[in-house]
């Protein structure tokens, strides 16, 4: 099991409004410890962060309603959501991407359908890792 913080698991939101993905993503990560918790709206995604403020947010960039762009967007406005890793976990490219992510902090960008689930893994121990 995967702690941080004396005994506490860390703590993922996974906003993804491909069920399937989002499943399969929660699946391998709370086999590997972790305490998930999600959502498969923008809008819905900023309500479950602000409530259960994790420890690091993957968040896709094309939902119905809310993007993923808007949403971080609102989560950096906020005091707490200002310094949360988020990891941009989408099928859009980089060169297809909102040139507002620039701005918003982004702890790594990466494209699913390049990643498989033991590398997203890796690639949060490297995240969390590199905060402290």
């Amino acid at each position: 099991m995967l702690l941080l913080h004396h005994m506490t698991p860390v703590k993922v939101t996974i906003v993804e409004d491909e069920l399937s993905i989002l499943r399969m993503y929660k699946t391998k990560l709370e086999i590997e410890g972790f305490s998930v918790s999600t959502a498969s709206r923008g809008s819905e995604g900023l309500k479950i962060i602000r409530t259960h403020q994790p420890d690091i947010v993957l968040l896709d960039l094309r939902m119905p309603g809310m993007n993923g762009d808007e949403m971080l967007a609102k989560l950096r406005a906020e005091d707490w959501g200002a310094a949360v890793p988020v990891v941009i976990l989408t099928n859009v490219s980089r060169d297809e991407a909102p040139s507002s992510l620039r701005f918003l902090g982004v702890s790594r960008y990466i494209v699913k359908a390049h990643c498989t689930p033991k590398q997203l893994v890796e690639t949060i121990h490297l995240v969390l890792a590199s905060m402290r």
